[in-house]
């Protein structure tokens, strides 16, 4: 019998075991899961990085760590795994950020603050520009970027995105390289974060960075904290460069009290829900790998851990 720890935090457990089992039944495994075994026992590790398990070194079985979240830092550079890591692509997650990135583009695209803040009285017509006048750059083109690209076009948003290496993808003007990063950059009027955190990413929302956007441009994060150069983008707020940005993503979580993001007029903070893998539809993806390692197929979405992601 193949068996499957599952090391997360003990709610995740409350809210996985039933779907899990139905997902391994469904696909025709034999699996015995639970959160302990003995770890020479143990096939496979489906794996929250805030795990108690920090070390994969007693796990001489292992044929794969299958991971819960969308992102790897906290487990990718992790000296002591040695099998392959695969990273949670689920399609609730995709759709959840591909929900949150296109209400919160239109909202800045329509003015909807303006409208809300100001219940006064006063009749102040403003026709906001078509959706197809309005450049809307994405940092990021993998999974979720590609997913909220297309989306974004289908609105008919000038949409145009920037990653590591050449990508094609209907509606979107794709760029990469030292080049194609400034040149989205300065044709962004609303500017999303996708990216993967690595060591190349780490505040490439820096200073320069902020000062390539147009005037008045608008920074949304739903990707990586770590992205963002928080006193520079504070600063460029403060100078009027950025109009406002809208981050659900943090260096530290839950954002402190006392951090300054809370108070500031022109940021809107949401606390990490832009996306989040859904316990169905994340359960199949998990079954699908085991039943691929058994099989002795190729698994699905296998992290590159030299690149980090």
């Amino acid at each position: 019998m193949t068996r499957v720890l599952f090391a997360a935090l003990p709610s995740r457990w409350e809210e996985y075991e039933s779907h899990l089992r139905a997902a391994f039944a469904e696909a025709g495994l034999d699996v015995e899961l639970d959160t302990s075994f003995a770890p020479e026992t143990v096939d496979y590790i489906v794996y929250a990085p805030n795990s108690d398990v920090q070390d994969f070194t007693p796990y001489t079985r292992l044929k794969a760590v299958l991971n819960l979240w969308a992102g790897v830092e906290h487990v990718a550079p992790n000296p002591t795994l040695k099998v392959p890591l695969a990273r949670m692509v689920d399609a609730g997650l995709t759709e959840g950020m591909v929900e949150w990135v296109a209400g919160h583009v239109l909202r800045h695209h329509l003015g909807i603050d303006a409208c809300v803040a100001l219940q006064d009285g006063v009749w102040r017509r403003h026709v906001p520009p078509l959706a197809r006048e309005r450049r809307v750059g994405l940092l990021g083109l993998g999974e979720l970027g590609a997913a909220c690209g297309r989306a974004l076009a289908e609105l008919h948003f000038d949409v145009r995105g920037w990653s590591r290496s050449a990508k094609a993808l209907p509606g979107v003007a794709c760029h990469h390289g030292d080049d194609g990063f400034s040149a989205v950059l300065a044709a962004s009027d609303i500017l999303i974060l996708l990216l993967p955190y690595t060591a190349e990413t780490e505040s490439i929302i820096d200073a320069k960075a902020l000062a390539r956007l147009p005037q008045g441009a608008v920074l949304l994060n739903p990707g990586r904290g770590g992205l963002i150069d928080d006193d520079a983008l504070i600063a460029a707020l403060d100078a009027g460069h950025l109009s406002h940005a809208t981050l659900d993503v943090f260096r530290t979580e839950p954002l402190p009290p006392d951090h300054p993001f809370w108070a500031h007029r022109q940021v809107t903070v949401t606390p990490h829900i832009a996306s989040d893998t859904r316990a169905p539809t994340a359960s199949r993806v998990i079954a699908e790998n085991v039943r691929r390692g058994e099989a002795g197929e190729p698994f699905l979405h296998l992290v590159d851990r030299l690149a980090g992601y």
